[in-house]
């Protein structure tokens, strides 16, 4: 049976609602107790470091990835089963999303949203075909679904571009559609 890993682009900072916290650490056991491998930014922080000491403690596989400018500025987590330094954000994003089967955004910043939008194109021009989901904690991501919606109507993308994603509420949605599209990867 291949190793399936998903790809979890989320904050390097906690945020202020602690559902997010919450949902983080339910992705992390969700991701071991499903057998797949994390594949995420490698830091210890925020988030991010909730998925990932959730995963590690429940026992999931787990690949980091860092560009080599955040070593001296983030805590990572060297503990992980594979842990790879790039050159840069650029090739960070690349080496995540290439050794992953899925995606799943998370809540988090600026760096979240140029993740999700920078696998959103990828498919959108027909780079690839992986799912994409969006974890909507508390309707986290609804202004940016309204954002998408108002690019569609204002003529800058096709309605098929909502189609390319795919938003849940929860962790047991998330876990309920990963289950779904990596078993007919």
């Amino acid at each position: 049976m291949t190793l399936r890993s998903v790809c979890v682009f989320c904050g390097s900072r906690p945020g202020r609602n602690p559902a997010h916290a919450t949902a983080a650490r339910e992705t992390g056991e969700m991701l071991a107790r499903s057998g797949w491998r994390l594949v995420y930014g490698a830091g210890d922080m925020g988030l991010m470091g909730e998925v990932a000491k959730a995963a590690g403690a429940a026992g999931a596989p787990m690949l980091g990835v860092i560009p080599v400018h955040l070593l001296g500025r983030e805590r990572t987590r060297r503990d992980t089963s594979g842990f790879v330094v790039t050159e840069d954000m650029h090739e960070r994003k690349k080496v995540m999303f290439m050794n992953s089967d899925a995606v799943a955004v998370l809540p988090g910043g600026a760096g979240s949203l140029d993740e999700f939008f920078e696998v959103l194109t990828w498919a959108q021009i027909g780079l690839h075909a992986k799912p994409i989901l969006l974890l909507s904690i508390d309707g986290y991501w609804q202004p940016l679904l309204a954002l998408i919606d108002h690019v569609v109507a204002e003529g800058f993308a096709d309605a098929s571009l909502k189609g390319q994603f795919q938003v849940v509420p929860d962790v047991p949605a998330l876990e309920a559609a990963l289950a779904l599209v990596l078993r007919n990867a």
